[in-house]
């Protein structure tokens, strides 16, 4: 009869592997995530097993043998016990996740949805389903199916009133050429360097996720500084990433194995730079700033004249921060608008102040306030 995997062997040692804010606990998920403080966790990345239902040995139409997932950790004696499993270590993650905390859960069509539906029964409220689109994908040898060339992730928030959790969406969109970021990746399996191998040269662990993916993962929905945990720690990307992009992490592995790998893995990433790591900062969260700002600092003096970006119109800068375009005085929004016709004008990115070096935008000087603010 094949183990559950409800619960830890008797024999497995309960082991730490500590390196300062990023660690590995040896041991069962649940029981071992059950000893977290509750409400502590910022984001949780979790690659469970997928319970494949392999028969016996993958082949090839030649009789070759194919290096696929058969290990015990992967089996379960039925639905119902993989549904048990599923329930144990979600309601253990849940507990550990703050109220603004989000979860990602990786699957592929032999588990996803049944995984999806319990985390909706749970009380999770699923944000976006993300594709997984491999550019290198296994063939389907038999040509009896579809190649499998995805796998799917669910993101979802602690409960349906969640408020408040992490989404980098200006930091994406500038990332992604000013274009909002979609829910389909185009990212390779894990090979060459990247992929953990032992001795015999054979693969450390069969699963192993590319970096790139779990990169994009804590890059969306997490900030540095953020407490990152993976129920099925493996051989510890989520780990390596973290410590990367300047995370906390505490993963969960009960392969010794394993995690004497992650543990390697982990300890010999340097961080990035704390200052390629910065919150990439919204024109909502930054410091306001006003016109007349400008003004008091001496960065456009009273009598000066702003111009559009092709020089067609010049509005007066009056001594209190209003402009007068014409007869007409007001805010550079409000005179923006009016300039162009229009209900509503940003006028930090409508009018400009002529330099030595050309017309440059107003909302280029207020760029340089902001950044002594945050120097301060």
């Amino acid at each position: 009869m094949v183990e559950s995997r409800r619960g830890a062997s008797a024999r497995a040692p309960r082991t730490n592997f500590e390196s300062a804010s990023h660690r590995i606990v040896l041991g069962d998920c649940v029981a071992e995530m059950s000893k977290l403080q509750a409400g502590s966790v910022d984001l949780v990345f979790a690659d469970p097993p997928y319970n494949l239902q392999l028969k016996g040995d993958l082949k090839r139409p030649d009789e070759s043998h194919v290096d696929a997932v058969n290990d015990d950790w992967d089996k379960f004696d039925s639905f119902s016990a993989y549904d048990d499993f599923t329930r144990a270590w979600l309601l253990a993650a849940r507990r550990a996740m703050k109220p603004s905390a989000t979860i990602w859960v990786i699957g592929s069509y032999h588990n996803i949805f049944r995984v999806g539906a319990i985390m909706q029964d749970l009380g999770f409220w699923l944000l976006n389903d993300i594709v997984w689109r491999k550019t290198n994908p296994m063939p389907n040898f038999r040509g009896r199916r579809f190649t499998n060339a995805h796998e799917t992730m669910i993101w979802a928030a602690r409960d349906e009133k969640a408020k408040g959790y992490t989404f980098n969406y200006e930091a994406l969109k500038a990332a992604n050429e000013d274009v909002q970021a979609r829910s389909d990746w185009l990212i390779p399996l894990c090979t060459g360097e990247e992929r953990l191998k032992g001795a015999d040269g054979k693969k450390v662990h069969p699963t192993q996720k590319p970096e790139g993916l779990l990169a994009r993962v804590l890059l969306s929905s997490s900030k540095p500084g953020d407490l990152v945990i993976d129920p099925f720690n493996g051989t510890g990307t989520t780990g390596a990433v973290a410590k990367r992009l300047g995370r906390s992490y505490i993963g969960f592995e009960r392969d010794k194995a394993y995690a004497k790998a992650a543990e390697m893995r982990i300890a010999a990433v340097e961080p990035l730079p704390e200052d390629s790591l910065a919150p990439f900062m919204t024109a909502r969260e930054a410091p306001r700033v006003a016109f007349s700002e400008l003004i008091e600092r001496g960065m456009i003096m009273p009598g000066t004249k702003l111009f559009d970006a092709k020089k067609k119109l010049g509005a007066l800068v009056r001594a209190d921060g209003a402009i007068m375009l014409g007869d007409k005085v007001g805010s550079i929004h409000r005179m923006g608008a009016v300039a162009q016709g229009s209900a509503a004008c940003n006028g930090w990115t409508f009018w400009h102040v002529e330099t030595k070096k050309g017309l440059k935008l107003i909302d280029e000087l207020r760029a340089e306030i902001r950044a002594g603010m945050a120097a301060e």
